[in-house]
């Protein structure tokens, strides 16, 4: 369930805030005169809502690349181009 205080909760209860934010793992939403105003996030939230966003951002990217018709290489060309450039034999 969503975490919301006014602005002035912050300012008067900055301990109790930072705690609800890292014992949740959950933003806190600030409003100012009743209207929504900041996020409050414990920076590993954050990290980790930035980390999920570029994930699923390459994936779309994959997804719009596979389907565009472009040519597809095999596993063995890409792999046995890479083989011969390192001198590898069979992979190993």
């Amino acid at each position: 369930m969503a975490i919301i205080k006014p602005v002035s909760y912050l300012r008067n209860n900055f301990a109790d805030v930072s705690a609800m934010v890292h014992e949740s793992s959950e933003p806190v939403y600030l409003t100012k005169n009743g209207y929504g105003d900041m996020v409050v996030m414990s920076i590993e939230t954050y990290e980790k809502a930035l980390y999920d966003a570029e994930v699923y951002l390459k994936l779309k990217e994959a997804e719009l690349e596979m389907n565009s018709n472009a040519p597809v290489k095999s596993h063995d060309d890409v792999f046995g181009k890479l083989y011969s450039q390192y001198k590898v034999e069979g992979g190993k």
